[in-house]
């Protein structure tokens, strides 16, 4: 895992976007074609502002979607399809985007479909972000890491769900769901590449026991310790306890 420490945000979005634009051209310029994971959450704004900006031929990059509250709709103002539309889908001339449905009803059913589409299509470059608990994607501790699913229903811990509500995206804790669609552990480290992006001091203990401490599912994101090309992204306030 290589460690790339930015004095602010927008220094650190920036570099993020870079890194992973370099990448995507590479796969482009290998295989006519690249395939993506994009990550929501407010550690993703800057980057995203910044890899919509790259000269990138999006009409052969397929993408897919990281996670999705169960029973949210695609205009809540928390639905990460409409976060994804807003910032990312929408200003990008793209082949294909793969939504999670959260709200289809059969959860099941839908981590099913996405998983056949995804099967199909190796990724070359993912970003993500850690959460205050260190899940990555929705993988809550203790996280499964042997499952070969790549979407299942999770449930959503309480630091989880108080980090939703503390950035914003929920008036109280009672009004943030409970159970979410995400693309599993091992579904996300099968990808070539692996961009994550962590600002803030509320992440620094998280960041401090993925990147320091020992590999387990109690510290979700430590498992990228494990993948060979990972690049994770800070500002001094996440790298304060390095």
């Amino acid at each position: 895992m290589e460690i790339i420490i930015s004095s602010t945000k927008l220094e650190l979005g920036k570099k993020a976007a870079q890194t992973g634009a370099d990448l995507i051209r590479k796969a482009i310029e290998a295989n006519g074609k690249a395939n993506i994971i994009v990550a929501t959450g407010a550690s993703q704004f800057e980057m995203l502002a910044e890899l919509v900006q790259e000269d990138i031929n999006w009409s052969v990059v397929t993408a897919f979607h990281l996670d999705e509250y169960i029973g949210v709709s695609d205009v809540h103002p928390a639905s990460f399809r409409k976060y994804l539309k807003e910032r990312f889908v929408n200003l990008v001339n793209l082949k294909e985007f793969n939504y999670v449905n959260g709200d289809t009803g059969n959860p099941e059913e839908e981590c099913a479909r996405l998983g056949k589409i995804i099967a199909q299509h190796p990724i070359d470059v993912a970003f993500v972000g850690i959460g205050e608990n260190s899940h990555l994607a929705f993988n809550d501790p203790p996280a499964d890491f042997e499952t070969e699913q790549a979407y299942l229903a999770v449930n959503l811990d309480e630091a989880c769900r108080r980090q939703q509500m503390g950035e914003g995206w929920f008036a109280t804790f009672d009004d943030v769901p409970q159970q979410a669609i995400s693309m599993g552990i091992r579904q996300i480290m099968k990808s070539k590449a692996i961009i994550c992006s962590v600002p803030d001091e509320r992440k620094a203990w998280a960041v401090k026991h993925t990147v320091n401490g020992p590999v387990t599912n109690r510290i979700p994101a430590s498992i990228m310790q494990q993948h060979s090309a990972t690049w994770m992204f800070l500002d001094t306030a996440s790298a304060s306890m390095l």
